[in-house]
This record gives structure tokens, C-alpha cells and sequence, in this order.
């Protein structure tokens, strides 16, 4: 058996004792995995396609004809062009401003008659046009027109041209009294009755043969229309502005495809 070797076996001691000591010794202070934060909730509140600004039925809307109207030659199914003339406000905020179009058409179209009856005509607008070519369904009908004509209208929208009847009597008048003038001349007093008697029916002829006056609107009249039902607009198409801001709106950039 070898000798043991005793300068050996303190140097293993002390390196197993230092070895125990450190896996003993912990490794650095114990930290506990941090709680889950929960999302914040957003408050702000996003601009988007399901935002409405709603318009009331009954609201006031004036505008400018741009293509003349008269019973002569309209007929039923005609388009009818109009342009906004004056804005309509929300909390000092324009929402349909000046210059925006709307399109209609003609429910109907008479021509007055040869002894009796006036022109008339009625119509109907269907659709707003905003400026940047935002464009949506309306019902909508005419109150009123000033076309510095006789022409009147009804709560429906129907225009009614002015009258011919008295035109016609006079017309018959004259030409009785021209035609009792030239019999008076040609077979002196009993002349003057046949003359009267031809002229009478000469004037009667001629007013047979005429129509009464056309139910019109020029090219530039002035409607007030109103609507019948609901406008809701969108609000991400409607480019506001306040109130006495009469710089022109321009439309968005296009979108690229």
C-alpha cells in the first residue's frame, strides 16, 4: 500500500467546502413576474362612415332653376336642374353650402286649353349633389316661385299658368266692332249689323283656334323647396365650414386604386 499523502488532501477539502458554499448561496434577489397591465380603453371618438348629420324634413331649402320649364313643349318624365343659392346651417356650421346642385323631373305637364283650362305642370326633386360630388337621395317639392310672372303654385308643387279669359273676350270684342265698322261703311246701319254678326264669328273662330296662355318658369327663377322627409348625411363627406366663410371648397384627393 502507497503512503498517504497528506499535502493532497487539504487543498480537496477546502475546494469541496468552497464549492458547497456557492451552490448554497443564492444567486441574486427573487423577483416575481409582473402583473398583466389591461389595455386602456380609447374615449376619443373617430370620424367615420356610420357619423350622421341629419337634416329635418320640413327644412327650407332655396334654389335657382337652371333650365327653363314651360308647358309648350315639357312633358312628364323631363329633367329638372336646380343650384343651391343660399347655405343651411348646424351649430354655425354649413352643411349643405351654396352651389350644390339637385336634380328632379316632371310628374306632369298639360297645356292650357282652347276654351277653357289653364297650363299646369308639376314636379319633383330626387337627388343633392354637394360640391366635392357627395351625392344623396332627397324627396323633395317647391313651395313657391318667384319668375316675376302670373303663374301660381300649390302646396304640392303644381304650377298653374295665368288665365286666358279675358284675353279671349277681348279679342271677340274687337274683332265684332271691326267688322260692324266696315258693314257700317259698305251698306251703311244694316251693314253695320251683318259686319258685327261676321266679325263676331270671325272673333269667335279665332278664339277657338287659340290656345290660353303656357304655364312657365324661365331659366333663373327663385324656388323655395321643402324637404318631405329626413336628410342624414354623412359626416366624413361633408366638408364644414363656419358661417360667413365664402372661400371655395375644394374637393378631397382622390384615392389611389
Amino acid at each position: 500500500m502507497s503512503p498517504t499523502r497528506p499535502h493532497l488532501a487539504l487543498p480537496l477539502l477546502v475546494l469541496a467546502s468552497s464549492s458547497l458554499a456557492f451552490a448554497q448561496e443564492p444567486q441574486g434577489p427573487q423577483t416575481s413576474a409582473p402583473a398583466p397591465i389591461a389595455p386602456a380603453s380609447r374615449v376619443e371618438r373617430r370620424v367615420g362612415t356610420n357619423d350622421k348629420v341629419t337634416v329635418p324634413a320640413g327644412t327650407r331649402v332655396a334654389v335657382v332653376l337652371e333650365n327653363g320649364i314651360s308647358t309648350r313643349s315639357a312633358k312628364a318624365g323631363d329633367s329638372l336642374y336646380f343650384r343651391t343659392s343660399f347655405p343651411i346651417t348646424q351649430n354655425n356650421r354649413v352643411v349643405i353650402p351654396v352651389g350644390s346642385y339637385l336634380r328632379g323631373e316632371l310628374l306632369e305637364s298639360k297645356r292650357p286649353g282652347r276654351i277653357k283650362g289653364r297650363g299646369e305642370f308639376r314636379m319633383r326633386l330626387n337627388t343633392l349633389i354637394f360640391p366635392n360630388g357627395y351625392t344623396v337621395d332627397l324627396t323633395a317639392v317647391p313651395r313657391s316661385a318667384d319668375s316675376g310672372g302670373n303663374e301660381t303654385m300649390d302646396p304640392e308643387g303644381k304650377v298653374t299658368g295665368p288665365g286666358g279669359k279675358g284675353k279671349d273676350v277681348g279679342t271677340v270684342a274687337t274683332t265684332t266692332v271691326t267688322g260692324a265698322g266696315i258693314g257700317a261703311i259698305a251698306a251703311g246701319a244694316k251693314g253695320a249689323g251683318i259686319g258685327a254678326g261676321i266679325g263676331g264669328l270671325a272673333g269667335l273662330g279665332a278664339v277657338l283656334l287659340t290656345r290660353g296662355p303656357e304655364a312657365q318658369l324661365p331659366r333663373g327663377s327663385t324656388l323655395d323647396i321643402v324637404l318631405e322627409h329626413t336628410l342624414a348625411l354623412d359626416a366624413d363627406q361633408i366638408q364644414y365650414r363656419s358661417v360667413g366663410d365664402s372661400s371655395p371648397i375644394t374637393p378631397p384627393p382622390a384615392r389611389p386604386e
